[in-house]
């Protein structure tokens, strides 16, 4: 496994979500209330579209483009009877960093 650091544990508490970058990656973290935190892939695995633009009431993640909600612990789509899931990678915390395996990290592009 290769982890890369994402960003810093201050940057995200409990009952919140943030959106990272892993290289070109991007890298939902979700802080379920009274749960641990997870790293999901940062699109919606129902249209492939950015998970920039969702909600979150501590317990379920929706992406606001189809009002798709995925159980935060889990990945497991609650709104429709799919199998959809949000992609997992392992996380781990050293130190006051927070960091996630996505594979292979490609650089960023750089601003044309």
């Amino acid at each position: 496994m290769a982890f890369t650091a994402l960003c810093h544990t201050g940057d995200i508490s409990e009952g919140n979500t943030g959106l990272f970058q892993a290289g070109r990656k991007s890298v939902l973290l979700v802080w379920p209330k009274g749960g641990e935190l997870k790293a999901y892939r940062g699109r919606c695995p129902h249209a492939d579209m950015p998970l920039d633009n969702t909600t979150f009431d501590g317990k379920k993640v929706t992406c606001l483009i189809h009002n798709w909600g995925f159980d935060a612990v889990n990945g497991k789509c609650v709104t429709h009877l799919v199998r959809n899931t949000l992609h997992p990678y392992p996380l781990r915390i050293e130190g006051d960093e927070i960091q996630v395996d996505v594979g292979p990290v490609k650089p960023a592009r750089s601003p044309a």
